[in-house]
């Protein structure tokens, strides 16, 4: 059926048609006469005989017009074609089709079958539900053949109402619309394409084919040049498509030449805004203004072919437009376009590509920037505290622990800096728009971090420096401690020794008083040396103090004993030793006169005692021995009596001693054996 139509359509021009394809065919005459139609060229002159041989001879005829087309007829013989054959007239048919209906089809350097389909496949393109991928299947909804329509003419068809679900429609508008209006014949049948699975492949490409002849102009002109009845009416629509080339091609060219400069325009743009509203420029231009230009371009073409077919058949010169204005000139522009517009669209793609990385990299920049910037606040305020002037040393211990973990974190932070200045280095290099403010910002954030990194050196420096001192301080407070504490014992003994009361009897005892005396003031210069290296140890620390100026926040923790005190008691220790010079000077001479008391007594007594002792004997002899009268006894005894009445001076002068040694408190006297009693 499809080829019974298709023959058709090109005899009809020849006033013929033919009914069955293989028995009209057999006697070769309408054959040829296809041959010459769809050609355009005169074949032999056929044999008008009835007999085998005639029919024979206008068939090899034919097949030797398309061999001389350059195709191989494989296994289609003459005979076969005259003895109705209907398999090798078929295939003779579709030889025909593809040579002179499909092969010459060139689209975008494909040819024949793969032209047609590319063919399709771009005028249905813009068209959503349809998605032409073969010859068979997918034209099975009917919305390929309406989209083509629609898209040449869309006048003729509604293409909106149309639905995907209701396939039976769609074909039989299709094939109604292209057989009253492109003079395109019903070729197929709408149920049974619906009917079958897989459509047939060369019906279908026998069908579209007609569409791309329609559309493409050539059987236009044809039809055209076909319905010229008089050559002025000829000449000047001929004039007319002339004119309407020229200011179609002058219109074209100059779109041309205006929108080159816009598409190989590459200023960039700052945002991802500007660069989105560009490409939908850019959209637009292909949506909207590209799709008139080329109707336009093809319209031209098809007129260029429809005026040269016509002066060509009207055996005039061919028409050759202004220079500057041929068809290769125009496709010469319109590569140049094309090429502008794909250059356009990959700068297009890359700037959106490198925005959408520069905003990827500035919105990281800023993150690790605020996270950074959220760290450092308040860092420096705390690096410059002066808090460890004022610190114990285990104060300054814990501040260097707690700074350590200070630089540990600060050393973590590096990366983050690092990479905070590679990225604002790649947005430089990728030409940020707003790169200066980044560098402002990276170059604030490395100048803060160059400064806190100084900033922690000088506190660690301040922090050891400040222990070293407290610890050369803690060093001397425990020296001093150390020092002071059996100094101050010292004093304390000597002043207690010095006050001391002391009770002595002899000389000998004042004597020794006195050596230990004199032994402890031999001690004094080396006591002062000490009590002054005690206060040298606490003036050093003074020293340290006010050069260094170290604020002290305490006393000495390992003694309560201050230089004052020191100095206190060892000026009283000063005092007591003369006092106590004096006090034994002053005993000394008690003990000297106490001494001469004992010696007067004791020399008086060692006489007076014996004294009474003999007279005691002599006494008592007297009155055993009783010798001579009373009267000389008496007068014996009176002498007696004399004698130690006129002794009794002597006594009294002892006693008198006595009661000076009593006085004196003097109990014993080693100089006498004889008390007063």
């Amino acid at each position: 059926q499809t080829f019974t139509a298709w023959c058709n359509s090109h005899l009809r021009k020849a006033g013929t048609q033919i009914e069955n394809i293989e028995e009209d065919f057999r006697d070769g005459l309408k054959l040829m006469l296809l041959l010459e139609v769809i050609s355009g060229e005169r074949l032999a002159k056929p044999e008008r005989g009835k007999m085998r041989v005639h029919k024979i001879s206008n068939v090899n005829k034919a097949l030797d017009f398309i061999a001389s087309k350059g195709v191989k007829l494989v296994s289609i013989g003459a005979e076969e074609i005259v003895d109705g054959n209907v398999k090798m007239t078929l295939g003779m048919i579709w030889t025909i089709i593809l040579r002179f209906a499909i092969q010459d089809i060139s689209v975008e350097e494909t040819s024949a079958k793969e032209g047609l389909l590319l063919w399709c496949q771009r005028k249905t393109a813009p068209y959503k539900n349809v998605n032409i991928q073969n010859f068979h299947i997918s034209w099975k909804d009917g919305l390929g053949f309406c989209a083509l329509i629609h898209r040449h003419r869309p006048e003729l068809i509604d293409y909106g109402k149309l639905r995907k679900d209701d396939p039976l429609t769609n074909l039989n508008t299709a094939f109604d619309v292209a057989e009253k209006y492109l003079d395109i014949p019903k070729m197929l049948d709408a149920e049974d394409i619906i009917g079958t699975l897989r459509p047939d492949e060369k019906a279908i490409m026998t069908y579209v084919s007609c569409y791309y002849h329609a559309f493409s102009g050539a059987q236009k002109a044809e039809t055209a040049a076909n319905r010229i009845c008089k050559v002025l009416a000829v000449n000047q629509e001929n004039e007319q498509l002339m004119e309407d080339y020229e200011k179609l091609a002058s219109d074209l060219l100059e779109w041309i030449r205006r929108t080159i400069p816009w598409l190989e325009n590459r200023a960039p743009e700052n945002t991802m805004q500007a660069m989105q509203q560009k490409l939908e420029d850019f959209r637009d231009y292909r949506r909207l203004h590209k799709p008139p230009k080329v109707q336009e371009k093809c319209q031209l073409e098809i007129n260029f072919n429809t005026l040269q077919t016509k002066l060509r058949l009207s055996n005039r010169p061919a028409f050759m437009p202004s220079e500057g204005k041929m068809v290769s000139d125009i496709n010469n522009a319109w590569g140049g376009l094309e090429q502008a517009e794909k250059g356009y669209e990959e700068w297009l793609l890359n700037e959106i590509r490198r925005l959408e990385r520069l905003d990827h990299l500035a919105e990281k920049f800023r993150q690790k920037a605020s996270i950074h910037e959220s760290w450092t606040d308040g860092k420096e305020a705390m690096l410059q505290q002066k808090d460890y002037e004022t610190a114990t040393l285990s104060e300054i211990k814990a501040l260097l622990k707690k700074h350590e973990a200070f630089e540990s974190d600060l050393a973590a932070h590096q990366d983050r800096v690092e990479q905070i200045a590679a990225i604002a280095q790649e947005l430089n290099e990728l030409d940020y728009y707003d790169s200066p403010s980044v560098n402002a910002r990276c170059q604030k954030i490395c100048d803060q971090w160059d400064n806190l990194g100084a900033l922690t050196q000088k506190r660690r420096e301040a922090l050891e420096r400040t222990e070293k001192l407290l610890e050369t301080i803690d060093q001397l407070y425990l020296e001093y401690a150390k020092r002071a504490a059996p100094f101050n014992n010292w004093m304390e003994g000597a002043m207690e020794d010095l006050q001391d009361t002391f009770i002595v009897h002899t000389i000998e005892e004042i004597q020794g008083l006195t050596t230990a005396h004199e032994q402890f003031k031999a001690t004094l210069p080396d006591a002062d040396k000490e009590r002054q290296a005690i206060l040298g140890i606490h003036n050093e620390v003074s020293k340290i103090v006010q050069t260094y100026h170290v604020n002290m926040a305490g006393t000495n923790p390992y003694t309560t004993i201050t230089p004052h005190e020191i100095n206190g008691k060892w000026e009283h220790v000063r005092q007591l030793v003369p006092r106590r010079d004096q006090a034994l000077m002053e005993e000394h001479a008690r003990q000297q006169q106490n001494e001469r008391l004992r010696k007067q007594f004791g020399a008086q007594a060692n006489v007076i005692g014996p004294w009474i002792q003999t007279k005691m004997e002599e006494i008592g002899r007297i009155s055993i021995e009783m010798h001579g009268t009373l009267e000389d006894q008496l007068s014996h005894l009176r002498q007696y009596e004399k004698s130690i009445v006129n002794y009794k001076p002597k006594i009294d002068q002892l006693e008198g001693d006595h009661q000076q040694i009593q006085e004196a408190l003097i109990f014993d006297n080693k100089h006498t054996n004889y008390t007063m009693e």
